[in-house]
């Protein structure tokens, strides 16, 4: 007999809200401390040099804005994947749809680059798994990936209980080696002329800044509190928690992230940098330098630490991503086996699933660095809809309970949907086109599903006129533009465009939401269950 068959008649396996507030910040620290502050300050630094800085500070203000968003939403209505539910209370199917697609394609991603940064971090020492000279996995270091990817997988199987005692005490260990490397960089090997030299402070202009934010890794590694937010239906006390374990996590690693990149401008070697900052190419980048430094206990720590990062980022994601699947599900998208929970009340089905997308993701696309651009910009793109929801619920559900409510979202809502598009936009014609042709993908899987579905609503077509007019453009925008596409726009002409357009497809947005069935038959239990938990 299997965990899915209870062994008992009695009352069907649910989620089990066991998740405390520390776990809950565990869980977002978890998902912004991993392969992001190992391989993005290099990264960041060969496409922006020492202004690569301003890039850290540019993504935060976005993410923050963008996340403190959905800080109100899951607050009020805590779901499991609630980044696809909140986009069908407030605009129907075909919306939820679409940024659940692009979700679904962030979410499966994070466990494979996870394991290829343990693999490319550990190069050094373990040969024969990557490839430095091609920038990609051997053969060998696939089957391996695979094999880390399974484990993550696992580990959710067996319990959220488990996934938390784990999850909690690795993060600590996780914030522990940056922090040393910031100490030990800053006292041993910091060279100020890095930041004038060398072609400058900012070497590359503000298009290298710009671009640096989502090639560079520095959206991947920000948006990483995002399965915080997707185990919001297994918290102890959610409304309470899930605000503050944002706030907490943000403001802790945005500090963190800017200090390593700090340090790791000021460490690089002046010989290292006779070609430029683009010249760079460490396979350990923090790690390397150390060793440069005389360092090698620092960089022992390192390389355990290259490990444990990315392997409990990795974990958290593989929390996470089954819960989408689970959401996608209840929304009638994916088959009903997805929700199935376990007598171990994990998403069984979905945890299953989930395993199988994130190994497709590791033939196309075998490194961190091939990976992260496609990543950041699917991501984006789903949190741009948290203001919008939110803005529409302020509307539709105004006497909803709200434990966290964002103080300005009139102004604070537009304000990041046009820093997301900027993102968007900076990270070039070539992944936003790839992201597009995934995205059309997956407009014809909804094409076969609303024409089959009895109960299909054109309304939910007209609802989301604004999100395909919006993509149409961002497209066309970026074949057009500086960043990949074919200069017909001139900068900063394209990126004040992005700005003048995207102003009033947010309006539009807000205007286009409704107050539809499944908020109505849906989203008030889930705020019930909730009020029955304070009681």
């Amino acid at each position: 007999m299997t965990d899915d068959q209870p062994t008992q008649v009695g009352p069907e396996p649910k989620l089990r809200r066991e998740l405390s507030l520390l776990d809950l910040t565990m869980t977002a620290i978890g998902g912004l401390v991993g392969s992001g502050w190992l391989l993005a300050s290099m990264t960041a630094g060969t496409i922006a040099g020492p202004g690569a800085i301003l890039s850290w500070v540019i993504g935060a203000f976005g993410v923050i804005v963008l996340g403190l968003s959905f800080a109100e939403l899951s607050g009020m209505l805590p779901e499991a994947g609630g980044i696809i539910r909140y986009p069908k209370y407030t605009h129907g199917r075909l919306v939820s749809f679409l940024i659940g697609w692009a979700a679904i394609i962030s979410w499966a991603g994070i466990p494979p680059i996870e394991a290829e940064a343990v693999l490319q971090y550990s190069s050094s020492y373990v040969h024969g798994l990557y490839n430095a000279s091609a920038g990609s996995l051997t053969g060998a270091g696939l089957v391996v990936a695979v094999i880390l990817v399974a484990f993550f997988f696992m580990v959710n199987y067996l319990g959220v209980k488990i996934y938390a005692k784990i999850n909690t005490p690795l993060t600590f260990i996780k914030f522990a080696a940056p922090l040393l490397t910031i100490v030990a960089f800053l006292i041993v090997g910091f060279h100020p002329q890095n930041f004038s030299h060398y072609g400058g402070f900012m070497p590359y202009g503000w298009g290298g800044v710009f671009s640096a934010i989502s090639l560079g890794g520095i959206v991947f590694a920000y948006t990483g509190f995002r399965p915080m937010m997707d185990l919001a239906g297994e918290a102890k006390n959610p409304q309470r928690d899930i605000p503050r374990a944002f706030i907490i996590a943000m403001t802790g690693v945005g500090i963190l992230y800017m200090l390593l990149q700090l340090v790791f401008i000021g460490a690089v070697p002046g010989h290292a940098l006779a070609k430029g900052w683009s010249a760079l190419n460490y396979a350990s980048p923090y790690a390397n330098l150390a060793l440069a430094m005389n360092l090698s206990w620092v960089a022992i720590i390192l390389y355990g630490d290259a490990i444990i990062s990315p392997f409990g980022t990795g974990l958290v994601y593989a929390a996470g991503t089954p819960r989408g699947v689970m959401a996608f599900s209840k929304n009638g998208y994916f088959p009903k086996v997805f929700q199935r929970v376990s007598t171990r009340g994990t998403p069984s089905g979905a945890i299953i699933i989930a395993f199988f997308a994130a190994i497709a993701f590791l033939l196309p696309f075998p490194s961190w660095q091939k990976l992260v651009g496609v990543l950041s910009s699917a991501t984006i793109l789903t949190y741009m809809m948290g203001p919008v929801s939110a803005m529409v619920l302020r509307r539709t559900a105004p006497h909803m309970k709200r434990h966290y409510r964002l103080s300005g979202l009139g102004f604070w809502g537009p304000v990041g949907f046009v820093v997301g598009s900027l993102i968007f936009y900076w990270t070039g014609w070539s992944i936003d086109r790839d992201l597009g042709i995934m995205t059309l993908v997956g407009v014809v899987v909804y094409l076969l599903y609303f024409l089959r579905d009895p109960n299909r609503s054109w309304d939910d077509v007209k609802s989301a006129g604004w999100l395909v007019g919006y993509m149409v453009f961002m497209l066309i925008w970026s074949k057009l533009g500086t960043f990949g596409g074919t200069n017909a726009i001139p900068s900063p002409w394209d990126e004040l465009g992005v700005i003048a357009a995207s102003i009033p497809f947010y309006f539009w947005a807000v205007a286009s939401g409704r107050r539809t069935e499944s908020l109505d038959s849906e989203a008030q239990k889930v705020a019930d269950e909730v009020e029955g938990l304070s009681l």
